[in-house]
């Protein structure tokens, strides 16, 4: 599927395939966003606000069983990981949302929205390094769920 950003311009999408369906992750981070950052930054001074502005941007976008990235979250080995979203896909979910909030973290109301918060680490990283991790954990995913050499 195609998807939009909120001002509905084509998103960069990475795209992973197994057998007929595929999995699309996305991110909607761009330089426009981080000057949007900055003014918010400017003129309140207080991450609540971002939170819940950010809020506003990613709310509805949720489709599909909606993961979101919190350091609170459940912590999950690769194999564990496979366990969860093979079970999902077997019980019929075809869509997933993953969710990485900005450096203030997700807003509660983001975080009651998702159907499992998950956590890979209590440590914070950059968005560019967060998206590229995740995108290799989905890959080793399948790769666990096929069966293929690549996970270990």
């Amino acid at each position: 599927p195609e998807y939009k950003a909120y001002d509905n311009k084509p998103v960069e999408s990475i795209v992973l395939a197994k057998a007929t369906l595929s999995y699309t992750l996305q991110y909607r981070y761009d330089e426009k966003d981080q000057k949007y950052y900055q003014e918010y930054l400017e003129e309140n001074k207080g991450t609540l606000v971002i939170k819940e502005k950010e809020a506003e941007r990613i709310i509805p976008n949720l489709k599909g069983f909606v993961f979101a990235m919190a350091i609170e979250g459940e912590k999950f080995s690769s194999e564990k990981f496979a366990q969860k979203l093979d079970g999902l896909i077997g019980g019929g979910t075809g869509e997933f949302t993953f969710i990485i909030g900005g450096s203030y973290g997700l807003s509660d109301k983001v975080k009651k929205m998702a159907d499992k918060l998950i956590s890979f680490s209590d440590m914070t990283f950059p968005h560019t390094l967060f998206r590229l991790m995740l995108c290799e954990q989905i890959y080793r995913v399948f790769t666990i769920i096929e069966g293929t050499a690549y996970h270990k």
